[in-house]
Order: C-alpha cells, then structure tokens, then sequence
C-alpha cells in the first residue's frame, strides 16, 4: 500500500474491514456443546475481564489526547449507562429471540459496544493508516468474543452472536470518513468518546456481568477467569500497540 493515494473511499474500506472483523469474536462457539449455568457465569467473567481491560486501554489512549476531556468522557459514560439501565429497568425488552432479563442485558452489551465503536472510527480517521486500521481490525475480535459471551449462552445463536458484534462495529466505517475529512474538528472529541465508552463498559462489566457470573459460578472460578481475561487482553493490546 506504500505510495497509493488515501481516498475517502480507502478509509471506507479499511474502517469497514475493521468492523467485520468483530464477527470473529464468535467463531470459538462453533466448537462447544452445552452450556451449562456455571459456563454461563465464567463466560460473563470472562466478558466482563476484556472489557475492563479494553476499558483502560481506552482511557490510557485518551489521556494522550487530553487528561480533562477523557475524564469528563466517563462521567458522561457512567451517566449514560445510569440513565439507560433505570430506563430498560422493568420494560419489556426483545432482542431477536431473548426477551426479558436476558434481552436487556443483550441489549445494554451491544448498546455499550456500538457506542464505543462510534470513538473507534473517529481514532481511525484521525490518526489513519494502513498498520492502525489493521491494529484496530485485530483489537476488535476480542471485543467480539466479550459481546458473544454475553449472547451465545442465553440463547443467540453462532450466527447472530456475529451478526451483532459486527452490528456494533458498523459506526466505525460511518465515523472514520468524516473524521478522516475533517480531522481539526473531530480530534479534540476523541478523547471524550474514548472516555465515554470506557466508562460505561466499566459500569457494565461491574454492575451486570460479574453479579450475574457469581450467581452461577463459584467465586474462586470467577475470579480466575476475570484475572486471567484482563491479563490477556492488556497482553494482546500491548502486543498490536494498541
């Protein structure tokens, strides 16, 4: 790619490719069987593990930006999830075939992510390239396993679990064209959109994801998993220099 010219179109392609590469997240449920309760509760470990660790990664990249902004990014991001859970609370909620509890948790998980894909795409406008977009493409496949923890053992199948982590992704190629067009003007929000996702997926991963894997599986276990889920992830977003 060295030497060809970087059209709208390229940051299309590039950020769209990034997107898709969430789907990824949900090809390892093509190779379990039965889910048990107690698989249930270390899978939302799990989830909950890559999202604080993701979390962080999302802050620590904003400070680079602005220490202020991203701060006040996840005050905006707690406030949000706040102010979407006590709306959901005690609504009926549908999610494909999910209804109930499951649906809302569904919901709030690809809510969470869509949101965060929103600050993603402005990152692959602002700061484009060709290694960035493929750093970002790699870095989303996790994210996909966390929001298919969260589906595929209430009931969503392999394929829908795919279909929604790419769902969530989707803002990404939408935001990094005009981000990448106008980059004086979308560069000094990045780091409240980093902020703002990373606070919520915080809030997420404490108040629903780890109270819910504790219900079902022991505390040692989850404790493990959620240990060695954030371990990783920092290990893999050190690893692509994310």
């Amino acid at each position: 790619m060295e030497g060809l010219p970087i059209t709208p179109w390229t940051v299309f392609l590039y950020a769209l490719l990034t997107a898709v590469a969430t789907g990824l997240g949900a090809l390892p449920f093509l190779f379990t069987r039965g889910i048990t309760p107690r698989h249930l509760g270390l899978a939302n470990a799990a989830a909950a593990g890559l999202m604080v660790a993701a979390s962080f990664g999302l802050i620590y990249e904003g400070v680079n930006y602005s220490l202020g902004r991203t701060l006040v990014g996840v005050g905006l991001g707690l406030l949000f999830i706040l102010l979407a859970h006590r709306y959901l609370e005690g609504r009926e909620v549908n999610l494909g075939d999910l209804k109930g509890l499951d649906a809302r948790k569904a919901l709030m998980m690809v809510g969470i992510m869509t949101l965060h894909s929103f600050a993603e795409g402005v990152g692959v406008g602002v700061a484009f390239g060709v290694f960035i977009s493929l750093a970002i493409a790699v870095h989303n496949i996790p994210e996909g396993l966390a929001i298919s923890l969260v589906l595929v053992p209430r009931g969503v199948s392999v394929l829908g679990a795919a279909f929604w982590s790419v769902f969530s992704s989707l803002p990404q190629p939408l935001m990094a064209v005009p981000a990448y067009l106008f980059v004086e003007t979308f560069q000094p929000f990045l780091p409240v959109g980093l902020g703002l996702a990373a606070g919520a997926m915080i809030w997420m991963a404490a108040a629903e994801l780890l109270p819910d894997a504790l219900k079902e599986a022991e505390a040692e276990g989850v404790a493990t998993v959620l240990t060695l889920s954030v371990a990783l992830m920092v290990a893999f977003q050190i690893l692509i220099g994310g």
